[in-house]
């Protein structure tokens, strides 16, 4: 049993932490998938480099010679992260003219393309995080721009399914990847009307098309630096916090809980 006291008021404070283990159950935590949960990372690098490859071998069919200079990952993703247009990145990648919309039109091409979708990776910590907010009594609520049966049976084929009581999603494939907050936006308002939003809701993503939902919704924000933003660009939006990851996060949304039930007197 949890050790409980009676204040002079009559109202009980645990000394060891008030509903330890149901810290969170007035939550409702609005979660992005890519970035958060979904590290994308070598498909997008992986689609770059086959769409520079495309390119040049479409070009080659007609005669032209393209030199490209492919970027490394690391170069490409810090591109990503500070949201360097597509174009510009095409440019740095020695691409010039009608190459570049036919490189353009590749990369949402083959974005989805499964053997592609096989590069995605569960973020480390990721499983922990959600296991550890479910365990505490929190909703979990996915609201994504990837294509809702997608995301689902990603997270069914990790084991993840059961712990969300609702996912919102796209019908268009490619809305990931164009990523605008306007689409966010009107998903998250959707959930909201649907599932509530509790006594306490955040909205947690990666990129500045989650902070804005939020923001728009009238709900707390976190902002993740794990996925394809960097700190500096969504320190722009303006967050309720910033953390490197979910575990991060959630860490810090049960260490806010514990001590408010702490503070009980």
């Amino acid at each position: 049993m949890v050790a409980q006291r009676v204040t002079q008021s009559g109202r009980l404070t645990s000394i060891q932490g008030l509903f330890a283990m149901r810290s969170l159950s007035g939550l409702t935590l609005f979660c992005d998938f890519d970035g958060p949960i979904i590290d994308v990372s070598d498909r997008y690098y992986e689609t770059y480099l086959l769409g520079l490859s495309d390119v040049q071998t479409l070009y080659q069919t007609r005669g032209v010679s393209v030199p490209v200079h492919r970027l490394s990952k690391a170069q490409f993703w810090d591109m990503k992260q500070n949201r360097v247009p597509d174009v510009e990145i095409a440019l740095r990648s020695g691409l010039r003219g009608d190459q570049i919309e036919v490189f353009l039109k590749r990369v949402v091409e083959i974005v989805n393309r499964p053997d592609l979708l096989q590069k995605d990776t569960l973020q480390p910590g990721a499983r922990w995080a959600l296991s550890l907010l479910r365990a505490q009594g929190a909703r979990l609520v996915l609201v994504t721009l990837r294509c809702r049966d997608q995301a689902t049976q990603v997270l069914e084929s990790h084991g993840l399914l059961d712990l969300f009581n609702g996912i919102w999603g796209m019908q268009d494939a490619g809305a990931a990847y164009a990523n605008q907050a306007e689409h966010k936006t009107g998903l998250l308002a959707e959930a909201i009307a649907t599932m509530g939003s509790g006594s306490t809701a955040w909205m947690v993503g990666d990129t500045e098309a989650d902070v804005i939902a939020g923001q728009s919704a009238g709900i707390a924000t976190i902002a993740l630096t794990c996925g394809i933003r960097s700190q500096s660009y969504l320190k722009k939006f303006e967050p309720t916090r910033l953390h490197s990851d979910l575990l991060s996060a959630v860490h810090y949304l049960v260490y806010q809980s514990e001590n408010c039930s702490m503070s009980v007197a």
